[in-house]
């Protein structure tokens, strides 16, 4: 059997016979292949070739692509080919395989440049207003959860609460003091190097009072805090995701909302304002001491100065605009995260655009809080 030939040619002139036998699988690959190479031996002037499929026993997808190929070539040589005597069961495999390869899409059309650019722009707009979508539906489910579990105080998960606010709040202290005072420190040493040239040092003061309590003091703390605990947010509930543990509490009848993100979120907005005030208070306390060292200004001075320049009213207006700032990060965070898919990859990309959306948000919202502000006097 292992000798048998598989593929018989006999020449009739410008008439080509071949009559295929035994098995056309995988297992006679090497045979297949030599024999098929052997009818194109010497038969140039070949003009029509009949093949005989009448005596092969067995063809999977192996020996049908094989025939497929040996017609094709022919056919490519300018010969009229047909195949006869094929088994009935073996003939939707070779129409499959005919098939392949022959209907080919026809490449997409070459976009313009301009093409190409509406078309960036218009995917753009539908991303955002996706994620804006998907930022609602979030609020509303907390809302939800919020008001469920007002109804049943018993099913809140304080214990959770207070560990997420050791890590967003407590354990956040040291960074922020540190960041706020220098920058408290650096916008005073701007302000002495520029005032100076017209002599009004003083004035530093003002600025530095009123920009840090009413903008700089909220705005760098929420970017702190979008940048550590907002991605922290989004890599926890993303693992969580990729594990199947979110899918594996709805399987027990739990609400991901309610035990994962509901703490979360609250911890975040109970800690802005905290970390709000302290980080105020600290840039003031850089401020003050570069007024003094560099700029020449007593504490005594530089305090009673403050009195004067700053109001309850500065103080009011950042720390309004804290727990709605904490909320956007908690909520955006909190989005990313049920976004991740299964790799790796979804999750890095989830926990940037965590991050940077986050701190565009804050942005946006302390802008159209300075906006209100000021039209109510504020």
């Amino acid at each position: 059997m292992s000798d048998e030939i598989l593929l018989k040619s006999t020449a009739d002139g410008t008439r080509l016979a071949l009559a295929g036998a035994g098995e056309w699988t995988a297992l006679a690959a090497n045979r297949l292949e030599k024999d098929i190479v052997a009818t194109g031996r010497g038969a140039e002037d070949v003009t029509r070739v009949d093949i005989d499929m009448s005596g092969v026993k067995r063809l999977d997808t192996f020996g049908a692509w094989l025939l497929e190929r040996l017609v094709r070539s022919w056919r490519d040589r300018g010969a009229v080919t047909q195949v006869t005597g094929l088994a009935p069961n073996f003939q939707t495999l070779i129409d499959e395989v005919h098939g392949a390869g022959q209907n080919e899409a026809p490449p997409p059309p070459r976009a313009t440049l301009a093409a190409g650019g509406l078309s960036a722009i218009g995917r753009s707009v539908a991303t955002a207003g996706g994620a804006f979508i998907a930022i609602l539906d979030m609020l509303g489910a907390l809302a939800t959860t919020l008001l469920r579990v007002g109804a049943k105080p018993a099913r809140f998960r304080f214990t959770s609460l207070i560990h997420h606010l050791d890590h967003v709040c407590w354990r956040a202290v040291p960074i922020i003091l540190l960041i706020t005072f220098l920058i408290g420190a650096i916008i005073a040493q701007q302000g002495i190097f520029h005032f100076r040239k017209f002599g009004a040092d003083i004035y530093v003061v003002d600025m530095v009072g009123i920009l840090v309590l009413r903008e700089i003091g909220v705005l760098i703390v929420a970017i702190m805090v979008a940048g550590r605990s907002g991605s922290a947010y989004t890599a926890e509930i993303g693992s969580m995701k990729m594990r199947e543990e979110v899918d594996a509490l709805r399987t027990m009848g739990f609400d991901p909302v309610e035990v994962l993100i509901l703490p979360r979120v609250l911890a975040l907005i109970i800690a802005m304002p905290i970390l709000t005030f302290i980080g105020s208070m600290a840039a003031l306390y850089g401020g003050g001491l570069v007024c003094w060292l560099y700029g020449g200004i007593d504490p005594d001075i530089f305090l009673s100065r403050l009195k004067e320049a700053i109001t309850l009213d500065h103080f009011k207006v950042g720390m309004i605009k804290a727990p709605f700032m904490a909320l956007i990060i908690g909520i955006v965070a909190s989005v990313a995260g049920l976004n991740v898919k299964g790799s790796a990859e979804s999750l890095g990309m989830q926990t940037t655009a965590s991050v940077v959306e986050s701190i565009f948000l804050v942005i946006v919202v302390d802008g159209l809080f300075a906006i209100f502000f000021a039209s109510i006097g504020m």
